[in-house]
């Protein structure tokens, strides 16, 4: 039997990330409100994660992943759980001594908005309120009495997450005109996997970009899904101020993959053809 693991927060990465741990005979224990798809192996604990007085639910182990979902997007539910419920859970191990933490976060916590490239040494002045409960909830990582490291993922997307996919099929995606608006996301199997990486790596730097190797357009995307589902290319036409059509810049994952990581799927190209199957 391997390490002991708790997941807080079992759900569409943690889940996957219980899958990798298990074929790799690690113990898993997984936090949850309700029950999770989970392997066979790993044992699934009912608990809040907002719930101050979740210490006596949970077992001792080795190694902590926080990977939970807001639920919504309200910045009362993100200081919830990312903060709180992050607190609650380091607060639950005080002097149980597990070897880590690692936390996954967002790249939200980047307010560069021009294109520019950027890194874990980049400015982080977040405007939204999501990355600055995020930028909050690393800093309660960071003052754990055990070892922590962050991930900061771009866009998760992966089998079952199809709106993109879906939006072009339709014929309702619309790319924002102007200057090109780069995107950045990461394989729900390569965050799972990194998260993994991470988990065991001998001595990991304290935060990390969780992105593939390819900050893309979303025009190129678009055209890239459209002759993947041979529907017409999406037009021009979108020119919003929303936070999420707002993003825009590269992040670098260099640092991630220097330390060992191998991504599965380097590109939204390998991503997608995955979820999409053979090409016609």
């Amino acid at each position: 039997m391997g390490e002991r693991v708790l997941i807080a927060g079992c759900g569409f990465v943690g889940c996957e990330l219980a899958r990798q741990l298990s074929r790799s005979k690690h113990e898993i224990w997984s936090l949850a409100r309700s029950q999770p798809n989970l392997p066979a192996t790993a044992t699934w604990v009912e608990a809040d994660l907002t719930n101050s007085t979740i210490a006596s639910r949970l077992p001792d182990v080795e190694y902590l992943v926080f990977c939970a979902s807001a639920g919504e997007s309200s910045d009362e539910r993100y200081r919830a759980v990312y903060v709180d419920g992050l607190g609650n859970l380091i607060n639950a191990y005080a002097g149980r001594a597990p070897k880590r933490l690692v936390f996954v976060s967002s790249t939200a916590v980047y307010h560069q908005n021009d294109g520019s490239w950027v890194d874990e040494s980049s400015p982080t002045e977040p405007t939204h309120f999501s990355g600055k409960r995020m930028l909050e909830a690393e800093a309660v990582a960071h003052r754990a009495d055990f070892g922590s490291v962050v991930l900061r993922c771009a866009g998760i997307y992966g089998p079952g997450r199809t709106r993109l996919i879906d939006a072009v099929r339709t014929g309702t995606a619309r790319w924002a005109e102007g200057s090109p608006r780069f995107t950045n996301r990461m394989h729900r199997d390569d965050v799972a996997g990194a998260l993994a990486h991470l988990l065991f790596h001998e001595s990991p730097h304290p935060i990390y970009v969780g992105v593939d190797e390819d900050p893309a357009p979303e025009r190129e995307v678009f055209a890239f899904l459209a002759a993947r589902l041979g529907v017409a290319e999406p037009p021009a036409g979108r020119s919003d101020g929303s936070h999420r059509a707002a993003g825009n810049k590269r992040c670098n994952g260099a640092l991630l993959r220097s330390s060992g990581y191998q991504l599965r799927f380097p590109s939204y190209r390998e991503g997608y053809s995955a979820m999409l199957g053979p090409s016609p």
